[in-house]
């Protein structure tokens, strides 16, 4: 794995949209977390998709690829962070130089449809990047973004020591404000206590970490840029359905995980990991967890629910494909190596 140098204070940050085009629409949420980095001691380097949108994208492919290359080779630049996720990531896979990726590694960080780069990234420039926050979503929160984001933040990018063990958050929110009316900047969302993780099945095992969004990933099943899950703990979790009010409807994601058993994925990997689910009602969550149980019965593997991960909020940043540990008898989820050098 080639890991990138570690962010610090007064180091560069470099905003670009490889897929969706929400920064041209509200672009206020950029703004927010802009100032909010620039306030951490951070400088921010809006490339030209961080705020435009051409159709359903941010921008032509050929455009957004020219930023993610520019943003890679500029030298003042030192990590690299999403403003936001979309559906189009997948029109890059074969536009990208992953040699210059692979020359020039950086801190590479998104979720969502981000996915899709990520396993390219790990798959053909071997590079450690980071499932985490984007920019509009998480570090455009108003008033500010949420403590617990951030801290996970730094720790995965930061700091040469590993995260270690991960503290599930207090508290909890998938509530949507409509930032094209800026109902967000009128108050601050709404927080429930988290009941903490969940395990659903139980055992102890280390291995490297890999996943995302859930229907991002099974976009390259059959491709070249797929990852091997051999020994492989995976991570999964669900995005808004196409009502963006709404979570990923759970017969989606029913047939989703049936897919991952069917080419295979559960017969190689030594955990699961589950994201708390986004947009569900109370009786949509227990359906959520049930329908993971349905499909991991017949295997022999530990398998963690409802953390910190996607869609909603806070979240924590995984460094991708570093040794993890899952052990149910000790309560335990940790990242046991670092992520940056």
């Amino acid at each position: 794995m080639i890991k990138p140098k570690k962010l610090e204070k007064g180091d560069t940050i470099a905003f670009i949209a490889p897929s969706g085009g929400l920064g041209g629409l509200v672009p206020h949420r950029v703004e927010n977390a802009r100032k909010f980095l620039e306030s951490k001691g951070f400088k921010v380097k809006e490339f030209p998709t961080s705020r435009s949108i051409k159709g359903n994208s941010s921008a032509t492919p050929q455009e957004r690829v020219e930023d993610i290359h520019n943003a890679f080779k500029d030298p003042e630049v030192k990590a690299i962070i999403c403003t936001t996720g979309g559906l189009s990531s997948n029109e890059l896979l074969d536009l990208i130089n992953y040699k210059l990726i692979k020359e020039n590694p950086k801190i590479f960080c998104g979720y969502s449809d981000i996915s899709v780069l990520h396993y390219a990234f790990l798959k053909k420039a071997n590079l450690t990047t980071f499932y985490g926050p984007a920019a509009m979503t998480q570090f455009g929160e108003f008033p500010q973004p949420l403590e617990y984001t951030y801290n996970y933040f730094i720790k995965a990018v930061s700091e040469t020591k590993p995260i270690g063990r991960i503290i599930p958050s207090e508290k909890w929110t998938d509530e949507l404000l409509d930032w094209r009316y800026k109902e967000d900047l009128k108050r601050p969302r709404k927080l429930y206590p988290n009941k903490g993780f969940l395990w659903i099945k139980k055992g102890k095992v280390s291995g490297r970490i890999v996943g995302g969004c859930l229907s991002s990933i099974l976009k390259l099943k059959g491709t070249k840029f797929n990852t091997d899950y051999a020994d492989k703990i995976l991570f999964i979790e669900t995005p808004e359905g196409q009502d963006f009010t709404k979570g990923e409807p759970l017969n989606y994601v029913d047939s989703q995980v049936m897919d991952l058993r069917n080419t295979g994925v559960f017969s190689k990997i030594k955990g699961l990991i589950v994201g708390r689910g986004y947009g569900y009602t109370k009786e949509e969550r227990k359906d959520f967890e049930k329908i993971i149980k349905k499909h991991t019965e017949s295997y022999n593997f530990p398998v963690l629910f409802n953390v910190d991960i996607g869609h909603s909020d806070p979240m924590i940043t995984i460094p991708l494909g570093v040794k993890v540990t899952l052990d149910s008898s000790k309560n335990l989820f940790s990242i046991d190596e670092i992520g940056v050098n």
